[in-house]
């Protein structure tokens, strides 16, 4: 993927939903990322993956069920769950690295 490395090296969070089109529960995950956005604004960066057309993403990180969020900061892994997460724990979760 383009530039995953330098997005994931920020300073600030950065919130990756690997997803699939396929998967049910990730069908929920957007407009749970957009409260989260929405309410964090320029704090957080979030991105989408799709895990079959970034298999390279997916196996880096071991993704083996979608959705799987992840948060990086300055090219670390710093938190990871499998499954869908409701928009205020996920933003508490988020609001721990800002």
């Amino acid at each position: 993927m383009a530039n995953f490395q330098e997005i994931i090296a920020s300073e600030k969070p950065v919130l990756v939903d690997f997803s699939a089109e396929w998967c049910g529960p990730c069908k929920m995950m957007p407009p749970i990322l957009k409260q989260v956005k929405d309410a964090m604004g320029d704090k957080v960066t979030i991105i989408k993956i799709d895990i079959d057309k970034n298999p390279s993403a997916a196996s880096a990180y071991k993704v083996q069920s979608v959705p799987t969020l992840m948060i990086f900061k300055q090219g670390e892994t710093k938190w990871r769950q499998s499954g869908v997460m409701q928009a205020g724990q996920l933003q508490q979760v988020v609001e721990r690295y800002v």
